[in-house]
């Protein structure tokens, strides 16, 4: 089988994406720098089982940084690219717009430009329902215009389609350009909802809500999102956006009850502000995503926060038993 090329392949998405490709009995090369964003050993007990793979290969590098590209694209030929490499975060790109555009933008019109140059046929995206905005219309369709993004991260998820359609129609790159809707699952950055919010139950503390807890996420699990990756790697042709979503929004005060549920604890909530750049709510069309690539989410939102909490109870555990504090 083809070689596939994963860039952020340590990170949480990118991980599990490498997992299954190499379960596939494909080989896979990862291109990630371990930003400091969260704690690196994070992201390498990430990749600690696809290193006992003779079919991986790590580098350790920036989509920035035309060495560490040569050396990537230098272990193909690869069938596919799967661009997952980003700085991520809504909030933490308003604080930091410059570096956020930097690496979204600059770096994924490199990978792209070393995709060309290589030869790479098919080239997959991680894109965001960020791009959507405050979209009032729902669900939100491929169709919708995007072109009026609220936070910085948006702007550059949005910069990252055009490019990657620009290579398309310079030079014949098919490309996939896949919009995420709030991905957790076993992994989950430890900033994002979810994970913050299990931790903060699990420790007693009191919870941070922003806004009235009435504004909705449309939640999808991991393993669903990395079924459609493979899915659109395999089927693209031309140029391609899909929404991969669960396509059942879930308030933010029903989340909080969820994991407290699940945790059986009862949370305490600090009521705060809304803060810039969040959206009122996110929901996903997936029509398109079913009839193209048959992809529908099988994993709901109450089980998967069961597998989430079950990990997390794990991952502590474990971490309390070799003295780590990440």
């Amino acid at each position: 089988m083809e070689a596939i090329l994963v860039t952020g392949g340590a990170g949480f998405i990118g991980s599990h994406l490498v997992d299954r490709l190499l379960a596939d009995g494909r080989r896979v090369v990862a291109l990630d720098n371990f930003d400091p964003f969260y704690p690196v050993d994070v992201k390498e007990r990430n990749l600690q089982g696809a290193l006992s793979s003779r079919s991986f290969t790590l580098v350790r590098g920036d989509i920035r940084d035309s060495k560490a590209l040569a050396e990537a694209f230098g272990a193909g030929p690869f069938g596919a690219v799967v661009h997952l490499a980003a700085k991520a975060g809504v909030r933490p790109s308003i604080a930091d717009p410059v570096g956020y555009a930097s690496v979204n933008i600059e770096g994924t019109v490199r990978v792209l430009e070393a995709s060309r140059v290589h030869g790479v046929g098919r080239f997959v995206f991680g894109s965001s329902s960020s791009v959507y905005g405050d979209n009032p219309k729902v669900p939100f369709s491929e169709d919708d215009p995007v072109d009026h993004p609220i936070s910085p991260y948006a702007a550059t998820k949005r910069a990252g389609e055009l490019l990657a359609h620009t290579y398309h129609h310079l030079f014949g790159l098919d490309v996939a350009c896949l919009r995420f809707f709030t991905v957790f699952g076993p992994r989950q950055r430890p900033d994002l909802a979810i994970h913050k919010f299990t931790r903060l139950l699990a420790d007693g503390r009191p919870i941070p809500v922003y806004g009235t807890g009435t504004s909705g996420r449309d939640y999808t699990y991991v393993d669903d999102i990395v079924e459609g990756i493979v899915r659109a790697t395999e089927r693209v042709r031309g140029f391609r956006i899909w929404n991969l979503g669960g396509a059942h929004p879930v308030l933010l005060d029903d989340l909080v009850a969820a994991i407290a549920a699940g945790l059986g604890t009862a949370p305490r909530i600090d009521r705060l502000a809304a803060q810039p750049g969040d959206v009122v709510r996110t929901w996903a069309d997936i029509g398109r995503a079913a009839a193209e690539l048959d992809w529908r989410p099988r994993t709901g939102f109450p089980e998967g926060i069961g597998t989430f909490i079950a990990w997390f109870r794990a991952e502590r555990a474990a971490r309390a038993a070799s003295g780590s504090s990440s």
